[in-house]
């Protein structure tokens, strides 16, 4: 055959570069059904669902908005209809859930943001949408099952009584949240009539601010779980040696640091030490530490990070010393004040990880979402976030904290009932005003089965303020008959 014939035999040049584009175009069509089921299945209910998508309040125009229930199946928010017809939001048990469950005029928070998406999506029969859609009436709204414990969020409520601060609970093992209170707090239900006075400038209470997951303090001494994390680390075979002299106040150079009402612990091993909450000696163990190493292991515990809880507003935390720092800077942040802040959110997240065998399961609060007709529609299972710090770290922090309980500072959880591991904290934050209280710990020690976080604005000292609020919800939960 001559080269002439074989040439007009190859295939043209046009037809492979058709072929080729016609391959690109099945992988570039593959390529996005993958990327469209994906986004459907992961990231279409978030997208959706987030607030500033303003096509999505246009659903209340064809479905009554579901109700919010707590885990019991009581109703926390429902609608009526008034004499105009008009749909009016009701909160039946008003400002006790006010900052978890939120509201949804003037926008929407909590829980009915989290959950605005699935409460305005039926999933009632489709003999019954067809004949509403006909009728030109509205579908029922689905229903969201919190996991919130009617009991609890009310222990926690009372027990925090006319003062302001926040009391969280979850159980560590699947990251639930149990209880949420904030306080000072707001009443739902007239939340359109109050809205100038809450939002006015001269308003200094912060009564719309969920103080639990958004509000910033000063760990105080709750902060010497991570100083003793950190000198576990640097220390692993010789930590349980260390000894401090305490006379009540440390002095370094210039600087001086007290401890609590300037009480004089004595001779103090490391289990005493953290039981006592004795500043001096966490103050000197700041100075031994590797300050890199220390803010690295502050990092690992989610300062300076997104919580793992998303589609709820809350703040990060803050941990700002560097290598470098002065004596004065590393003095004051080992025992959790300078400038360090945390949100009791987090608190009770360090605390749940510590339970958990070191696992931090992420925190949630939808349990399951059901049609108007009762059918289960979307289960939330729960899921890990990942280790915060060791299984043998974990068992030496629960150490610490149940000697807390037994010898120290948090007597006021101590109960032949149940043990209890935990950390109290009294936080300095500004000169002449009275300290912040806090509690974090869980219960049973052996066997946590829930973490309770109290934090109580300008009221004294974590053992004796906090302390009594937290046993309040170790009762009401572990207690029951």
């Amino acid at each position: 055959m001559s080269k002439k014939k074989k040439q007009e035999m190859k295939e043209p040049p046009t037809n492979r570069n058709i072929l080729w584009i016609t391959y690109a175009m099945v992988l570039l069509f593959l390529g996005l059904a993958v990327y469209i089921g994906y986004f459907l299945r992961f990231q279409g209910p978030e997208v959706i669902n987030n607030s500033y998508n303003a096509r999505l309040d246009s659903f209340a125009d064809r479905v009554h908005r579901g109700r919010i229930l707590a885990a019991d199946g009581t109703v926390l928010a429902h609608n009526e209809e008034d004499e105009d017809g008009n749909e009016i939001r009701v909160y039946d048990h008003g400002d006790v859930f006010a900052h978890v469950v939120g509201y949804s005029t003037k926008g929407k928070t909590g829980i009915e943001a989290l959950a605005n998406f699935y409460l305005l999506t039926s999933h009632v029969n489709l003999i019954e949408q067809a004949g509403n859609e006909l009728a030109g009436k509205k579908n029922l709204g689905d229903d969201a099952v919190t996991t919130l414990d009617m009991d609890l969020q009310q222990a926690a409520y009372s027990a925090l009584g006319d003062r302001r601060g926040a009391v969280i609970a979850m159980e560590p093992g699947t990251g639930k949240i149990l209880a949420m209170v904030s306080k000072p707090d707001y009443d739902p239900n007239t939340l359109l009539n109050d809205w100038a006075a809450l939002t006015d400038s001269s308003n200094t209470q912060s009564q719309l601010l969920n103080r639990a997951a958004q509000g910033l303090y000063a760990p105080g001494s709750t902060f010497k779980i991570l100083t003793a994390l950190e000198y576990i680390r640097e220390h692993p075979e010789d930590y349980k040696n260390f000894h401090f002299d305490c006379s009540g106040v440390y002095h370094n150079g210039e600087y001086s640091i007290k401890c609590f009402q300037s009480e004089a612990h004595g001779s103090q091993d490391f289990v005493k030490a953290f039981a006592n909450s004795c500043n001096g000696a966490f103050a000197s163990m700041g100075l031994e530490m590797d300050l890199d190493r220390f803010r690295t292991s502050a990092e690992e515990l989610l300062y300076n990070r997104p919580l793992p809880f998303s589609g709820f507003p809350y703040k990060e935390s803050s941990f700002n010393m560097k290598a470098g720092a002065d004596t004065w800077e590393i003095l004051q942040t080992s025992i959790g004040q300078g400038t360090t802040l945390i949100t009791p959110l987090h608190n009770a997240l360090i605390t749940a990880s510590i339970a958990n065998g070191g696992t931090l399961m992420k925190p949630y609060l939808l349990d399951r979402i059901v049609s108007a007709g009762g059918e289960e529609v979307k289960k939330f299972l729960p899921e890990a976030y990942g280790s915060l710090m060791t299984a043998d770290e974990a068992a030496k922090l629960t150490e610490l904290m149940r000697a807390v309980v037994t010898e120290g500072t948090g007597s006021s959880v101590r109960t032949g009932d149940y043990t209890v591991a935990a950390k109290t904290g009294t936080a300095e934050f500004e000169t002449g005003r009275e300290t912040h209280a806090w509690f974090t710990g869980f219960a049973p020690a052996e066997s946590p089965r829930i973490v309770v976080t109290v934090l109580v604005e300008e009221s004294g000292s974590g053992g004796k303020i906090a302390g009594p609020i937290a046993r309040k919800l170790f009762d009401t939960y572990l207690l029951k008959k």
